[in-house]
């Protein structure tokens, strides 16, 4: 189980480290911080709305999940700085992650 592959099925993991436990973000096979292997861990991750800006109507936000690293994320209604979300779909498209929250 890989990150690209469940994300590309539409389910989101956080990858962390199996000796240190640190979170790897961008997603890899190593802990950039002790080379230690990745496991994909599963949950309902929170996340708080940074920033968010508007373009044609469709609210796009800078989250940071789990209070350790930040994604950029489609909303369907206008948030607001400081709002809790969590990551309610996800996937690849031409070659690029994509989530939307609410």
């Amino acid at each position: 189980m890989n990150f690209e592959s469940e994300i590309a099925q539409g389910k989101f993991f956080i990858p962390e480290c199996t000796v240190c436990e640190k979170i790897v973000w961008p997603p890899a096979e190593f802990c950039n911080n002790c080379m230690g292997t990745v496991s994909l861990k599963k949950g309902d991750f929170m996340g708080k709305i940074l920033e968010y800006s508007v373009h044609n109507e469709a609210y796009f936000c800078i989250v940071e999940i789990e209070n350790t690293f930040r994604i950029m994320a489609k909303i369907s209604e206008k948030p607001h700085i400081g709002q809790d979300v969590k990551i309610s779909k996800c996937g690849i498209n031409n070659g690029n992650y994509f989530f939307q929250v609410n």
